[in-house]
């Protein structure tokens, strides 16, 4: 175990003091697998700006009419539960020599380790004309809005009028799920509403595939997808700029809309000077551990860090890892056996009639135009499959997740936890098929 710090004026600290900035996903599953792992072994401090968790991934619900309340977590409940303390505050400077951070209320916090899971930002700018003629989506106000864009949609639809919607995945986005989700959803939305064929629905990507990363049979889903719903997609087509009505792409092609939907490019929520990162802002770090390179006690999991893929289910992958890490270097009789990070990415994709999974076992590449890669040495691990039941697993997703972080539980944790993965255990082997390269 580590000797106890001893802070100014001499006085003698007994617990190692772990400093998590960030109340997202990567932020709550480090805090509280710390507190599973080490009870009252640790002082735990969580700085976050936000007064609750969101559950982000399921806001793609709210333009078809879901309830924003049940996504929100209130952080304070869940920290008191788990004897975390938490700051309203947001992080302003790191010194790693010290072992300092300042708030920007000008408070000084001490710790033994920090973990920066700050997050990502959208950054619209990036695309000219993006943030002015497109509806992007990432903010629970920006989806209440596109509900607002398909309502009016509805109107011009119902009363005969020809729509055409585009979708669009700009260079620079990490993670673009949700939109493949919403264009889904939106198709099923208007056939529902016999207005399908008043509605010219196109989804383009800068990628060479579909949700490349997820490799080629996820990409064969989504295009099958497509053809049977007669969305027009394309891949290769990199947005350039935008104009009233008209998106402008890399290859010459000029595509007119009456409604741009958008997932923009993303950067570092925070820089972090002094600290290594790569050129989007984010921190460099060890691949199994999420130690940030060049520092001894720094963290960075989730999408604050330099893992390709930003994802929720990754994000809980990295923050196990983390704080596992640091339990072993606190009390190493705690966690015998640390957890290292794997990335398997497990995903249920929304259509709203039907769901696709998918399982799918990562590995980096190096190169920057195709990051990640399906793993060829896990290639029986790789799952892929559609079925309207994955709509129960999406939703099943959706309750537990919420209920254990206001419990101050990790996701992967507890008796709730091994019901969870025994049920997707079950629907994986049943629903969805091995994909071979």
């Amino acid at each position: 175990m580590e000797a106890p710090a001893i802070l100014s004026g001499g006085t003698m600290r007994t617990r190692p003091r772990v400093v998590i900035a960030g109340g997202g996903f990567a932020g709550l599953e480090t805090a509280f697998t710390l507190r599973s792992r080490l009870g009252d072994r640790v002082d735990l401090r969580l700085i976050a700006n936000e007064h609750d968790f969101l559950f982000r991934p399921n806001t793609i619900y709210l333009p078809f009419g879901g309830d924003e309340a049940k996504l929100h977590v209130p952080l304070t409940d869940a920290a008191v539960r788990r004897g975390v303390d938490l700051v309203r505050a947001s992080l302003k400077r790191v010194d790693t020599d010290l072992h300092l951070v300042e708030l920007d209320d000008g408070t000084i916090e001490h710790y033994d380790y920090l973990v920066l899971a700050t997050g990502a930002a959208m950054r619209p700018e990036e695309v000219p004309g993006l943030a002015e003629h497109a509806r992007t989506i990432w903010t629970p106000g920006q989806m209440h809005d596109l509900g607002d864009d398909l309502e009016r949609l509805h109107l011009a639809a119902a009363d005969g009028e020809v729509r055409h919607v585009l979708f669009a995945v700009p260079p620079g986005n990490k993670c673009a799920g949700p939109l493949y989700e919403i264009a889904f959803m939106l198709e099923t939305w208007l056939r529902r509403r016999h207005l399908r064929d008043l509605v010219c629905l196109t989804f383009t990507t800068y990628e060479h595939q579909f949700i490349q990363a997820f490799g080629p049979g996820v990409h064969h889903v989504v295009a099958d997808e497509f053809a049977d719903r007669g969305v027009n997609g394309y891949t290769d087509q990199a947005l350039t700029r935008v104009e009233d009505g008209i998106a402008h792409y890399a290859n010459g092609t000029a595509r007119t809309f009456d409604l741009l939907v958008a997932f923009p490019p993303y950067r570092a929520a925070v820089d972090y000077p002094g600290l290594p990162t790569d050129d989007r802002g984010f921190l460099l770090t060890e691949p199994d551990t999420r130690r940030v390179q060049g520092t001894a006690n720094v963290y960075a999991p989730g999408d604050a860090g330099d893992f390709p893929v930003k994802q929720a289910f990754l994000a809980f992958l990295q923050a196990d890892a983390v704080a596992d890490d640091i339990a072993a270097r606190i009390d190493p009789a705690a966690v015998p056996a640390p957890r290292r990070f794997a990335p398997v990415s497990m995903c249920v994709m929304e259509m709203l009639d039907k769901a696709a999974f998918a399982q799918v076992p990562l590995q980096t590449t190096g190169d920057p135009a195709a990051p990640v890669r399906v793993d060829p040495d896990a290639e029986e691990d790789y799952l892929v499959g559609v079925s309207p039941i994955w709509r129960l697993g999406k939703k099943a997703l959706g309750y537990y997740l919420p209920h254990q972080f206001a419990a101050g539980r990790p996701f992967h944790g507890g008796l709730a936890w091994h019901a969870m993965e025994l049920g997707l255990k079950g629907m994986s082997k049943t629903l969805a098929d091995q994909v071979r390269e």
